[in-house]
Protein backbone atom coordinates (compact mmCIF):
# COMPACT_ATOMS: atom_id res chain seq x y z
CA UNK A 1 0.00 0.00 0.00
CA UNK A 2 2.58 2.58 0.99
CA UNK A 3 5.57 3.32 -1.26
CA UNK A 4 9.19 4.16 0.24
CA UNK A 5 9.61 7.71 0.94
CA UNK A 6 12.84 8.21 -1.54
CA UNK A 7 16.21 9.75 0.86
CA UNK A 8 17.05 13.25 -0.70
CA UNK A 9 20.38 13.48 -2.83
CA UNK A 10 22.86 15.75 -1.98
CA UNK A 11 23.59 18.82 -3.95
CA UNK A 12 24.84 22.30 -3.22
CA UNK A 13 22.31 24.94 -2.32
CA UNK A 14 21.82 27.41 -5.78
CA UNK A 15 23.44 30.97 -5.23
CA UNK A 16 21.03 33.75 -4.71
CA UNK A 17 21.03 35.89 -7.71
CA UNK A 18 18.00 38.23 -7.74
CA UNK A 19 17.44 41.05 -5.26
CA UNK A 20 14.77 40.68 -2.47
CA UNK A 21 12.06 42.60 -4.92
CA UNK A 22 13.01 40.33 -7.74
CA UNK A 23 11.88 37.52 -5.94
CA UNK A 24 9.07 38.76 -4.25
CA UNK A 25 5.85 36.94 -4.49
CA UNK A 26 5.63 33.96 -1.81
CA UNK A 27 4.90 36.36 1.41
CA UNK A 28 2.39 38.51 -0.72
CA UNK A 29 0.51 35.67 -1.90
CA UNK A 30 0.20 34.59 1.95
CA UNK A 31 -1.70 37.76 2.65
CA UNK A 32 -4.25 37.41 -0.01
CA UNK A 33 -4.27 33.90 1.89
CA UNK A 34 -4.55 34.93 5.61
CA UNK A 35 -6.91 38.26 4.75
CA UNK A 36 -10.31 36.21 4.12
CA UNK A 37 -11.29 34.65 7.57
CA UNK A 38 -10.05 36.30 10.83
CA UNK A 39 -9.51 39.92 9.37
CA UNK A 40 -12.50 40.45 7.38
CA UNK A 41 -15.03 38.48 9.66
CA UNK A 42 -13.43 36.93 12.71
CA UNK A 43 -11.93 39.69 14.71
CA UNK A 44 -13.45 42.55 13.11
CA UNK A 45 -17.15 41.05 14.50
CA UNK A 46 -15.14 40.55 18.03
CA UNK A 47 -14.14 44.02 18.05
CA UNK A 48 -17.71 45.17 17.12
CA UNK A 49 -18.64 42.92 20.52
CA UNK A 50 -15.58 43.97 23.00
CA UNK A 51 -14.24 47.14 21.18
CA UNK A 52 -10.27 47.09 22.03
CA UNK A 53 -10.34 44.46 24.53
CA UNK A 54 -8.73 41.55 23.01
CA UNK A 55 -6.54 43.28 20.46
CA UNK A 56 -3.43 41.62 21.89
CA UNK A 57 -4.83 38.31 21.44
CA UNK A 58 -4.96 38.85 17.29
CA UNK A 59 -1.65 40.09 17.09
CA UNK A 60 0.08 37.37 19.59
CA UNK A 61 -1.96 34.93 16.92
CA UNK A 62 -0.04 36.46 13.81
CA UNK A 63 3.08 37.28 15.52
CA UNK A 64 3.73 33.22 16.34
CA UNK A 65 2.88 32.16 12.97
CA UNK A 66 5.62 34.19 11.71
CA UNK A 67 7.81 32.01 13.49
CA UNK A 68 5.57 28.99 12.17
CA UNK A 69 6.80 30.45 8.73
CA UNK A 70 10.07 30.93 9.43
CA UNK A 71 10.47 27.24 10.02
CA UNK A 72 8.79 26.16 7.01
CA UNK A 73 11.13 28.38 4.43
CA UNK A 74 13.75 27.16 6.68
CA UNK A 75 12.91 23.64 5.69
CA UNK A 76 11.83 24.05 1.78
CA UNK A 77 15.15 26.22 1.29
CA UNK A 78 17.52 23.81 2.72
CA UNK A 79 15.60 20.61 0.94
CA UNK A 80 13.15 21.77 -1.89
CA UNK A 81 10.69 19.57 -0.13
CA UNK A 82 7.41 20.28 0.87
CA UNK A 83 7.37 19.34 4.81
CA UNK A 84 4.83 16.19 4.53
CA UNK A 85 8.00 14.57 2.73
CA UNK A 86 9.77 15.52 6.00
CA UNK A 87 7.16 13.88 8.33
CA UNK A 88 6.14 11.13 6.00
CA UNK A 89 10.27 9.86 7.03
CA UNK A 90 9.98 10.32 10.33
CA UNK A 91 6.34 9.11 11.19
CA UNK A 92 4.52 7.52 8.69
CA UNK A 93 1.40 7.41 10.81
CA UNK A 94 0.62 11.65 10.60
CA UNK A 95 -0.31 11.34 7.07
CA UNK A 96 -3.42 9.85 8.57
CA UNK A 97 -3.53 12.40 11.11
CA UNK A 98 -4.03 15.41 8.50
CA UNK A 99 -6.73 13.57 6.29
CA UNK A 100 -9.26 13.75 9.31
CA UNK A 101 -8.61 18.06 9.37
CA UNK A 102 -8.13 18.09 5.83
CA UNK A 103 -11.80 16.62 5.16
CA UNK A 104 -12.83 18.56 7.61
CA UNK A 105 -11.97 21.96 6.31
CA UNK A 106 -13.43 20.20 2.88
CA UNK A 107 -16.66 20.32 3.87
CA UNK A 108 -16.97 23.52 5.79
CA UNK A 109 -15.84 25.94 2.94
CA UNK A 110 -16.01 29.07 4.90
CA UNK A 111 -14.10 31.15 1.82
CA UNK A 112 -16.11 30.27 -0.77
CA UNK A 113 -19.21 30.69 0.45
CA UNK A 114 -18.58 34.23 2.08
CA UNK A 115 -16.93 35.08 -1.26
CA UNK A 116 -20.42 34.06 -3.27
CA UNK A 117 -22.60 35.71 -0.74
CA UNK A 118 -20.41 38.79 -0.98
CA UNK A 119 -20.65 39.29 -4.60
CA UNK A 120 -24.37 38.61 -4.33
CA UNK A 121 -24.15 41.54 -1.54
CA UNK A 122 -22.35 43.32 -3.93
CA UNK A 123 -25.11 43.81 -6.89
CA UNK A 124 -27.97 42.15 -5.70
CA UNK A 125 -28.23 42.87 -1.38
CA UNK A 126 -29.12 40.36 1.25
CA UNK A 127 -32.37 39.53 -0.70
CA UNK A 128 -30.49 38.92 -3.93
CA UNK A 129 -31.11 35.51 -5.97
CA UNK A 130 -30.34 31.96 -5.69
CA UNK A 131 -29.43 30.27 -1.78
CA UNK A 132 -25.52 30.38 -0.66
CA UNK A 133 -24.45 27.17 -2.15
CA UNK A 134 -25.11 28.67 -5.54
CA UNK A 135 -22.64 31.55 -5.27
CA UNK A 136 -20.53 28.95 -3.52
CA UNK A 137 -20.59 27.22 -7.09
CA UNK A 138 -19.82 30.47 -8.82
CA UNK A 139 -16.47 31.23 -6.60
CA UNK A 140 -15.22 27.67 -7.15
CA UNK A 141 -15.73 28.08 -11.25
CA UNK A 142 -14.08 31.04 -10.97
CA UNK A 143 -11.19 30.11 -8.76
CA UNK A 144 -10.85 26.98 -11.34
CA UNK A 145 -11.14 29.15 -13.87
CA UNK A 146 -7.80 30.94 -13.02
CA UNK A 147 -5.79 27.96 -11.85
CA UNK A 148 -6.32 25.93 -14.91
CA UNK A 149 -5.78 28.94 -17.13
CA UNK A 150 -2.29 29.58 -17.81
CA UNK A 151 -0.03 26.97 -18.24
CA UNK A 152 2.07 27.94 -14.79
CA UNK A 153 -0.51 27.52 -11.64
CA UNK A 154 1.33 29.42 -9.18
CA UNK A 155 1.81 32.51 -11.61
CA UNK A 156 -1.79 32.93 -12.24
CA UNK A 157 -3.01 32.32 -8.48
CA UNK A 158 0.72 34.80 -7.61
CA UNK A 159 -0.63 37.43 -9.91
CA UNK A 160 -4.62 37.50 -9.37
CA UNK A 161 -3.86 37.35 -5.36
CA UNK A 162 -1.42 40.50 -5.63
CA UNK A 163 -3.85 42.57 -7.12
CA UNK A 164 -6.43 41.66 -5.05
CA UNK A 165 -4.08 42.37 -1.98
CA UNK A 166 -3.77 45.92 -3.15
CA UNK A 167 -7.15 46.45 -3.62
CA UNK A 168 -7.94 45.66 -0.23
CA UNK A 169 -5.18 47.70 1.39
CA UNK A 170 -5.20 50.82 -0.84
CA UNK A 171 -9.57 50.43 -0.18
CA UNK A 172 -8.98 49.90 3.72
CA UNK A 173 -6.83 52.81 3.92
CA UNK A 174 -9.48 55.20 2.31
CA UNK A 175 -12.27 53.74 4.45
CA UNK A 176 -9.93 53.98 7.92
CA UNK A 177 -8.53 57.58 6.97
CA UNK A 178 -12.77 58.92 5.47
CA UNK A 179 -14.20 57.31 8.90
CA UNK A 180 -11.96 57.61 11.74
CA UNK A 181 -9.86 60.90 13.67
CA UNK A 182 -6.61 60.71 14.95
CA UNK A 183 -8.07 60.33 18.40
CA UNK A 184 -10.01 57.54 17.29
CA UNK A 185 -6.54 55.79 16.16
CA UNK A 186 -5.28 56.56 19.93
CA UNK A 187 -7.78 55.07 21.58
CA UNK A 188 -7.65 52.11 19.06
CA UNK A 189 -4.09 51.44 19.89
CA UNK A 190 -4.20 52.05 23.75
CA UNK A 191 -6.19 48.56 23.33
CA UNK A 192 -2.98 47.09 22.92
CA UNK A 193 -2.29 47.71 26.54
CA UNK A 194 -4.86 45.39 27.47
CA UNK A 195 -2.47 42.52 26.81
CA UNK A 196 -4.02 39.11 28.93
CA UNK A 197 -7.18 40.71 29.27
CA UNK A 198 -10.19 38.11 28.09
CA UNK A 199 -13.75 38.36 28.24
CA UNK A 200 -16.68 35.29 27.37
CA UNK A 201 -20.07 35.58 26.68
CA UNK A 202 -22.47 32.90 25.61
CA UNK A 203 -22.12 33.21 21.72
CA UNK A 204 -17.96 33.93 22.34
CA UNK A 205 -16.37 31.21 24.13
CA UNK A 206 -13.20 30.03 24.71
CA UNK A 207 -13.13 27.42 21.74
CA UNK A 208 -14.12 30.64 19.43
CA UNK A 209 -10.95 32.89 20.86
CA UNK A 210 -8.91 29.99 19.98
CA UNK A 211 -10.39 29.56 16.88
CA UNK A 212 -9.83 33.25 15.97
CA UNK A 213 -6.77 33.09 17.03
CA UNK A 214 -5.57 30.55 14.89
CA UNK A 215 -7.07 32.19 11.78
CA UNK A 216 -5.12 35.61 13.16
CA UNK A 217 -2.94 34.88 9.96
CA UNK A 218 -2.93 32.28 7.52
CA UNK A 219 -3.79 29.65 10.47
CA UNK A 220 -3.67 25.76 10.24
CA UNK A 221 -2.96 24.24 6.82
CA UNK A 222 -2.64 27.36 5.30
CA UNK A 223 0.95 28.16 6.41
CA UNK A 224 1.85 25.24 5.00
CA UNK A 225 0.93 26.63 1.59
CA UNK A 226 4.34 28.69 2.13
CA UNK A 227 6.33 25.76 1.15
CA UNK A 228 4.68 25.45 -2.43
CA UNK A 229 5.13 29.02 -2.90
CA UNK A 230 8.52 29.41 -2.25
CA UNK A 231 9.38 25.73 -4.22
CA UNK A 232 7.21 27.79 -6.94
CA UNK A 233 9.21 30.59 -6.64
CA UNK A 234 12.85 28.66 -6.64
CA UNK A 235 13.83 30.33 -3.61
CA UNK A 236 16.70 28.02 -2.17
CA UNK A 237 16.45 24.32 -3.08
CA UNK A 238 13.25 25.16 -4.58
CA UNK A 239 15.25 26.17 -7.74
CA UNK A 240 15.91 22.75 -7.93
CA UNK A 241 12.58 21.32 -7.93
CA UNK A 242 9.66 21.01 -10.80
CA UNK A 243 6.96 23.30 -10.87
CA UNK A 244 3.08 22.50 -10.78
CA UNK A 245 1.98 23.18 -14.52
CA UNK A 246 -2.05 22.72 -15.39
CA UNK A 247 -3.51 19.34 -16.51
CA UNK A 248 -5.46 21.36 -19.29
CA UNK A 249 -2.56 22.94 -20.61
CA UNK A 250 0.86 20.59 -20.40
CA UNK A 251 1.69 17.37 -20.15
CA UNK A 252 4.10 17.50 -17.75
CA UNK A 253 3.99 15.86 -14.30
CA UNK A 254 5.53 19.10 -11.97
CA UNK A 255 5.42 18.78 -8.08
CA UNK A 256 8.07 16.21 -7.36
CA UNK A 257 8.29 14.72 -3.83
CA UNK A 258 11.93 13.79 -2.53
CA UNK A 259 13.95 17.07 -2.83
CA UNK A 260 17.99 17.43 -1.54
CA UNK A 261 20.37 17.70 1.32
CA UNK A 262 23.17 20.12 1.84
CA UNK A 263 26.53 19.52 2.26
CA UNK A 264 28.17 21.36 5.14
CA UNK A 265 30.18 23.07 3.02
CA UNK A 266 31.57 27.03 3.87
CA UNK A 267 29.89 27.58 0.39
CA UNK A 268 26.21 25.96 1.35
CA UNK A 269 26.36 27.71 4.26
CA UNK A 270 26.61 31.10 3.25
CA UNK A 271 24.30 30.55 0.79
CA UNK A 272 22.15 29.11 2.90
CA UNK A 273 22.64 31.83 5.55
CA UNK A 274 21.33 34.37 2.19
CA UNK A 275 18.39 32.92 1.89
CA UNK A 276 17.25 32.18 5.20
CA UNK A 277 17.39 36.73 5.19
CA UNK A 278 15.30 36.64 2.14
CA UNK A 279 12.81 34.24 4.20
CA UNK A 280 12.99 36.38 7.47
CA UNK A 281 12.54 39.26 5.75
CA UNK A 282 10.16 37.85 3.08
CA UNK A 283 7.72 36.92 6.46
CA UNK A 284 8.28 40.15 8.08
CA UNK A 285 7.72 42.94 5.36
CA UNK A 286 4.87 40.53 4.35
CA UNK A 287 3.31 38.19 6.28
CA UNK A 288 3.50 40.39 9.64
CA UNK A 289 4.27 43.98 8.53
CA UNK A 290 1.80 44.21 5.81
CA UNK A 291 -0.51 41.65 7.17
CA UNK A 292 -0.71 43.59 10.08
CA UNK A 293 -1.52 46.36 8.59
CA UNK A 294 -5.16 45.22 7.27
CA UNK A 295 -6.04 42.86 10.01
CA UNK A 296 -6.03 45.77 11.71
CA UNK A 297 -7.56 48.22 9.28
CA UNK A 298 -10.39 46.05 8.60
CA UNK A 299 -10.68 45.69 12.87
CA UNK A 300 -10.24 49.65 13.18
CA UNK A 301 -12.93 49.76 10.90
CA UNK A 302 -15.51 48.06 12.96
CA UNK A 303 -14.28 49.59 16.22
CA UNK A 304 -15.15 53.38 14.80
CA UNK A 305 -18.10 52.57 12.38
CA UNK A 306 -19.77 49.75 15.06
CA UNK A 307 -18.20 49.29 18.84
CA UNK A 308 -18.23 53.02 19.20
CA UNK A 309 -22.29 53.44 17.87
CA UNK A 310 -23.33 49.94 20.08
CA UNK A 311 -24.21 48.09 17.08
CA UNK A 312 -22.98 44.32 16.89
CA UNK A 313 -24.55 42.22 14.14
CA UNK A 314 -25.44 39.09 13.90
CA UNK A 315 -22.40 36.68 13.21
CA UNK A 316 -23.68 36.57 9.65
CA UNK A 317 -24.52 39.60 8.37
CA UNK A 318 -21.33 41.40 9.96
CA UNK A 319 -20.05 42.50 6.16
CA UNK A 320 -23.15 43.62 4.90
CA UNK A 321 -23.82 45.95 8.16
CA UNK A 322 -20.65 47.28 7.85
CA UNK A 323 -21.33 48.25 4.34
CA UNK A 324 -24.63 49.79 5.31
CA UNK A 325 -23.70 51.87 7.90
CA UNK A 326 -20.85 53.14 5.23
CA UNK A 327 -23.17 53.93 3.44
CA UNK A 328 -24.85 55.99 5.35
CA UNK A 329 -22.23 58.01 6.36
CA UNK A 330 -20.12 57.80 3.10
CA UNK A 331 -22.97 57.63 0.25
CA UNK A 332 -23.48 54.41 -2.24
CA UNK A 333 -20.23 54.92 -2.58
CA UNK A 334 -18.93 54.16 0.94
CA UNK A 335 -21.29 51.14 0.77
CA UNK A 336 -19.79 49.43 -2.88
CA UNK A 337 -16.72 49.88 -1.73
CA UNK A 338 -16.41 47.88 1.12
CA UNK A 339 -18.38 45.63 -0.39
CA UNK A 340 -15.56 45.01 -3.54
CA UNK A 341 -12.82 44.53 -0.92
CA UNK A 342 -15.07 42.14 0.72
CA UNK A 343 -15.19 40.48 -2.47
CA UNK A 344 -11.55 40.92 -3.06
CA UNK A 345 -10.83 39.29 0.68
CA UNK A 346 -12.95 36.51 0.40
CA UNK A 347 -11.83 35.64 -3.06
CA UNK A 348 -8.48 36.01 -2.78
CA UNK A 349 -7.85 33.82 0.07
CA UNK A 350 -10.63 31.14 -1.91
CA UNK A 351 -8.81 31.04 -4.66
CA UNK A 352 -5.48 30.32 -2.59
CA UNK A 353 -6.99 27.94 -0.20
CA UNK A 354 -8.35 25.78 -3.50
CA UNK A 355 -4.67 25.51 -4.91
CA UNK A 356 -2.92 25.21 -1.81
CA UNK A 357 -5.35 22.09 -0.65
CA UNK A 358 -5.67 20.77 -3.74
CA UNK A 359 -1.73 20.39 -3.75
CA UNK A 360 -1.66 19.22 0.02
CA UNK A 361 -4.21 16.33 -1.00
CA UNK A 362 -1.85 15.61 -4.19
CA UNK A 363 1.28 15.75 -2.00
CA UNK A 364 -0.09 13.20 0.74
CA UNK A 365 -0.95 10.57 -1.95
CA UNK A 366 1.70 10.89 -4.30
CA UNK A 367 4.17 10.76 -1.80
CA UNK A 368 2.77 7.93 0.13
CA UNK A 369 0.27 5.40 -1.84
CA UNK A 370 1.89 3.15 -4.90
CA UNK A 371 -1.29 3.20 -7.12
CA UNK A 372 -1.22 7.37 -7.16
CA UNK A 373 2.24 6.77 -9.25
CA UNK A 374 0.10 5.70 -12.17
CA UNK A 375 -1.04 9.43 -12.62
CA UNK A 376 1.17 12.32 -12.88
CA UNK A 377 1.48 14.93 -10.52
CA UNK A 378 -0.31 17.89 -12.05
CA UNK A 379 -3.26 15.56 -13.29
CA UNK A 380 -3.67 14.55 -9.62
CA UNK A 381 -3.87 18.27 -8.94
CA UNK A 382 -6.56 18.57 -11.19
CA UNK A 383 -8.54 15.77 -10.16
CA UNK A 384 -8.33 17.07 -6.48
CA UNK A 385 -9.27 20.44 -7.17
CA UNK A 386 -12.32 19.47 -9.41
CA UNK A 387 -13.27 16.92 -6.92
CA UNK A 388 -12.97 18.83 -3.62
CA UNK A 389 -14.52 21.69 -5.36
CA UNK A 390 -17.74 19.58 -5.53
CA UNK A 391 -17.51 18.17 -2.15
CA UNK A 392 -17.23 22.08 -1.09
CA UNK A 393 -20.47 22.76 -2.78
CA UNK A 394 -22.13 19.82 -1.59
CA UNK A 395 -21.54 20.13 1.93
CA UNK A 396 -22.76 23.79 1.84
CA UNK A 397 -26.14 22.99 0.05
CA UNK A 398 -27.18 20.25 3.20
CA UNK A 399 -25.44 22.48 6.05
CA UNK A 400 -27.39 25.72 4.47
CA UNK A 401 -30.10 24.06 4.85
CA UNK A 402 -29.62 22.87 8.28
CA UNK A 403 -29.22 26.61 9.25
CA UNK A 404 -25.32 26.38 9.52
CA UNK A 405 -23.99 29.70 8.75
CA UNK A 406 -21.00 31.28 7.43
CA UNK A 407 -19.45 32.71 10.73
CA UNK A 408 -20.18 29.05 12.26
CA UNK A 409 -18.14 27.22 8.76
CA UNK A 410 -15.28 29.58 9.74
CA UNK A 411 -14.94 29.08 13.51
CA UNK A 412 -15.68 24.82 12.78
CA UNK A 413 -12.92 25.14 10.42
CA UNK A 414 -10.80 27.40 12.32
CA UNK A 415 -10.87 24.27 15.02
CA UNK A 416 -10.05 21.29 12.68
CA UNK A 417 -7.07 23.59 11.93
CA UNK A 418 -6.11 24.04 15.07
CA UNK A 419 -5.85 20.71 15.56
CA UNK A 420 -3.77 20.30 12.41
CA UNK A 421 -1.05 22.87 13.62
CA UNK A 422 -1.49 21.24 16.71
CA UNK A 423 0.88 18.20 15.58
CA UNK A 424 2.84 19.59 12.83
CA UNK A 425 4.18 22.55 14.84
CA UNK A 426 6.17 21.00 17.21
CA UNK A 427 6.75 17.94 14.52
CA UNK A 428 8.63 20.74 12.80
CA UNK A 429 10.84 21.50 15.17
CA UNK A 430 12.02 18.31 15.82
CA UNK A 431 12.12 17.33 11.77
CA UNK A 432 14.38 20.65 11.46
CA UNK A 433 16.44 19.74 14.22
CA UNK A 434 16.85 15.76 13.47
CA UNK A 435 17.30 15.99 9.65
CA UNK A 436 18.87 18.98 8.04
CA UNK A 437 22.42 20.07 7.85
CA UNK A 438 24.10 21.31 11.91
CA UNK A 439 24.27 24.97 9.79
CA UNK A 440 20.74 24.78 9.16
CA UNK A 441 19.77 23.72 12.71
CA UNK A 442 16.88 26.50 14.25
CA UNK A 443 19.08 29.01 16.74
CA UNK A 444 17.65 29.36 20.62
CA UNK A 445 15.31 31.74 20.08
CA UNK A 446 13.02 30.15 16.83
CA UNK A 447 13.17 26.90 18.86
CA UNK A 448 11.90 29.08 22.03
CA UNK A 449 8.94 31.04 19.44
CA UNK A 450 8.22 27.46 18.06
CA UNK A 451 8.07 26.05 21.50
CA UNK A 452 5.30 28.87 22.54
CA UNK A 453 3.49 28.43 19.16
CA UNK A 454 3.28 25.08 20.02
CA UNK A 455 1.86 24.75 24.00
CA UNK A 456 -0.67 27.57 21.80
CA UNK A 457 -2.12 24.62 19.31
CA UNK A 458 -1.83 21.61 21.77
CA UNK A 459 -3.61 23.95 24.59
CA UNK A 460 -6.67 24.51 21.81
CA UNK A 461 -6.30 20.54 21.01
CA UNK A 462 -6.48 19.70 24.51
CA UNK A 463 -9.60 22.12 25.58
CA UNK A 464 -11.64 21.10 22.69
CA UNK A 465 -11.08 17.62 23.72
CA UNK A 466 -12.13 18.19 27.09
CA UNK A 467 -14.84 20.32 26.61
CA UNK A 468 -16.44 18.15 24.39
CA UNK A 469 -16.07 15.25 26.57
CA UNK A 470 -17.65 16.76 29.47
CA UNK A 471 -20.33 18.04 27.21
CA UNK A 472 -20.90 14.88 26.75
CA UNK A 473 -20.89 13.15 29.84
CA UNK A 474 -23.06 15.52 31.00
Amino acid sequence: MFTPVPAPRDNDLPLREKSFWRMTGPGAVMIGLSIGSGELVLWPWITAKFGVEMLWAAAFGLFIQVWVNIEIGRWVISTGESVFTGFARIARWTVFYFFVPLLAIAILPGWARAAGTCIKLLFFGPDGPGADWMWTAGAFACALAIMFGPKNVYRAVELSVTLMVILITGGMLVVALTVGTFSDALNFIAGFANVGHLRFTDDFTLSKLFGAVVFAGAGGFGNLFYAYYLREKGIGMGARMPTMTSALRSKDAGGAEAGFRFRDTPENIRRFADWFRYVILDNTFYFFLLNALTMFLFMFGSFVVLFANGNVPAESTIIWDLAMILGDSLGPWGRYLYLLIAVAAMFSTQLTFSDGTARLWTDLFHLNFKFAKRWPANRMYLAFALGLSAISVFSTWVLETHDVSALDFFFLNAVANGFAMALYVPLLVYLNYKCLPKAAHPKPLYTFMMIVASATYISFAVYIIVDKAVALAG
